[in-house]
């Protein structure tokens, strides 16, 4: 006798049919998003730094002020079911990415694991691993700060 695999929410709901709090819960706080990135006016690569929004909590990988980032921060860009396939920094880590690509989710996942820090533990956010931006005292320091880990 077989026994029928039982899909999880998120396998069987496609991105753009989520209610808001399954969309917010996707989220894995890996902070990634929040790390300041540079795009090479050439050919418009994405490089990632070590800098990180002034608004983070490196404790629990959560934004600062989430519900009014956008206004404090007029840079942050508040990612949707709308505008996630433009978005092209987006690490390949990032849930939102794994649901859309059909991949599932990693086994540190929350939703996966039942525990947040799953993520922090197995290593996989950003967690004390950033400086903040406001310790970056001129423009050209970004460069310096270019790191390979997030992706």
């Amino acid at each position: 006798m077989s026994k029928e695999i039982q899909k999880n929410w998120w396998d069987t709901t496609k991105l753009a049919d989520m209610t808001r709090d399954q969309w917010e819960s996707l989220c894995d706080h890996c902070g990634k998003c929040c790390l300041i990135k540079l795009e090479d006016e050439d050919d418009g690569q994405v490089y990632y730094t070590d800098v990180i929004c002034d608004l983070f909590k490196d404790e629990d990988c959560h934004c600062g002020d989430y519900w009014h980032r956008e206004t404090r921060v007029p840079t942050c860009i508040r990612l949707t079911q709308d505008n996630l396939d433009t978005i092209n920094w987006m690490p390949p880590s990032c849930a939102y990415r794994s649901i859309r690509d059909e991949q599932g989710l990693p086994d540190w996942h929350h939703l996966v694991s039942g525990d947040k820090a799953t993520i922090h533990q197995q290593g996989k956010s950003v967690q004390g691993k950033t400086i903040f931006e406001k310790e970056i005292k001129n423009d050209d320091d970004y460069q310096e700060h270019v790191v390979e880990w997030p992706s």
